[in-house]
């Protein structure tokens, strides 16, 4: 989930100002949170309260903030300003932005898929839609189930998460890299498959945000999904996680801590590695130590260490494919 709030709000700038350089500014006095990060505090703000009906709460906290940074959509602008909102068959990717809290908070495959379709429904209920949160809920399910028992599996298996979702979907992400590049999409068929494409080619979390941003489109929503994804296979650095709280407002800040108690698995992706196969600072083992046990610690170090070559190989597959898209 933090992954989203952290693509969303370093896309912010970039959304109406694109830029193409990958060694963009990542964060600065110009980024702010933008309708991504509302909508997923939401949804989560639904979750914890034992709610099931998020389109009450998606309108309540877009209520709270009527002026994001961006704005909000034509139509889902209308949505907000309703006294009676109701569904208007939209597949816009605001479906798929908002969607990631339901992948940590449900146990199978199934809730997931479920409880995802119910997040865009409320306004986003075309078929389109709400294929595009599930698939991205999907993705997200996946990578923590592999990282659930081997700490940073996700990684090794990447090409089986986008696999499962292509074959879900139906999505193509064998798109030229022309076809993208600059095109402002807002909907989920042109967005979630870049998504895809993206982490299918990335390396860490900060390498598929920057990727995402860099192609020039919907900068912040594409941020958002692609950062979605990339937090439950790397996880995110712990510099990043702690830099993002001063771009966020109290009660949302709540929102994220309290969600991260009640699913404490939100955690098990613990920290970015990078996929050049850096070590753990000091700090960053000592917090692993404490929270998954001395077992699954010296497992995790024994891994890392025979796993440094297999990560150096991986990482040069990828930049292969990043130089021939």
């Amino acid at each position: 989930m933090l992954g989203a709030i952290i693509g969303d709000i370093i896309g912010s700038r970039w959304e109406f100002n694109s830029t193409n350089d990958y060694g963009f500014e990542l964060l600065s006095e110009k980024n702010c949170f933008t309708d991504d990060t509302i909508c997923t505090v939401a949804v989560a703000d639904a979750l914890l309260s034992g709610s099931n009906d998020y389109g009450k709460y998606i309108h309540d906290w877009c209520r709270r903030y009527p002026h994001p940074m961006g704005g909000y959509g034509g139509r889902f602008a209308q949505w907000v300003m309703s006294e009676c909102p109701k569904p208007y068959g939209s597949y816009g990717n605001g479906a798929a932005m908002r969607v990631s809290p339901v992948a940590y908070w449900y146990e199978t495959k199934e809730q997931v898929l479920e409880a995802a379709a119910a997040t865009a429904m409320p306004s986003h209920n075309h078929e389109e839609g709400i294929k595009g949160a599930q698939t991205v809920a999907l993705a997200i399910y996946r990578a923590m189930e592999f990282n659930r028992y081997i700490y940073q599996n996700a990684p090794r298996h990447i090409d089986e998460i986008i696999n499962e979702c292509i074959e879900f979907s139906g999505y193509n992400i064998n798109m030229p890299k022309s076809s993208v590049l600059n095109k402002f999409d807002e909907t989920c068929q042109g967005t979630v498959p870049v998504a895809l494409k993206i982490i299918s080619m990335a390396t860490c979390f900060e390498d598929a945000v920057r990727m995402a941003v860099s192609l020039g489109g919907d900068a912040d929503t594409l941020g958002a999904i692609t950062g979605s994804i990339a937090e439950a296979i790397w996880g995110i650095p712990m510099t990043l996680r702690e830099k993002i709280k001063s771009f966020l407002p109290g009660e949302m800040k709540g929102v994220i801590a309290e969600f991260h108690y009640e699913r404490p698995r939100v955690y098990k992706t613990l920290i970015d590695t990078t996929f050049s196969g850096d070590d753990f600072g000091d700090v960053s083992w000592d917090m692993y130590y404490d929270l998954e046990g001395a077992e699954a610690y010296d497992r995790a170090i024994n891994n890392a260490k025979r796993d440094k070559k297999q990560y150096r190989s991986l990482m040069a597959e990828r930049a292969t494919a990043r130089n021939q898209w």
